[in-house]
């Protein structure tokens, strides 16, 4: 009996807060929205953004032709480096307008990369990369 209690508390006291940072993460992922969608300057043109893994599309909408109305892959691989651990949760990727029509900034609020994303109808000028610090 003597022996269980310490060993009891030792599990006790190394198990407890790893639930407790497990339960934070969990909460704090529930609350915000997988997917976002962000406007671009051209009025037909969202992009949509998967908040928990960087993975985006382009919206276009219409009001006269079904064809005009689509959703064509902007970036269609995780950013997220799950061999070294790094867990989808939604909020995590968040878009960014510059003055630039075509370009945003993703940030990803957990390691603070951050990259330049540049969306277009043309599939060959669309590109999603790595701003690189120095």
């Amino acid at each position: 009996m003597k022996k269980t209690l310490p060993c009891l508390l030792v599990v006790f006291i190394g198990i407890v807060p790893l639930y407790a940072q497990y339960a934070n993460l969990i909460e704090k992922s529930v609350d915000k929205p997988r997917f976002q969608l962000y406007s671009t300057e051209n009025f037909w043109n969202f992009i949509k953004l998967d908040t928990s893994n960087g993975k985006m599309w382009l919206v276009q909408f219409s009001v006269d032709k079904q064809s005009s109305r689509f959703e064509s892959v902007l970036n269609g691989a995780s950013l997220l480096d799950t061999a070294h651990g790094e867990e989808p949760m939604n909020g995590r990727f968040v878009l960014y307008p510059t003055q630039n029509t075509y370009n945003f900034i993703l940030l990803d609020v957990v390691s603070g990369q951050t990259y330049q994303v540049q969306w277009s109808i043309d599939r060959d000028n669309r590109m999603v990369i790595p701003i690189i610090l120095e």
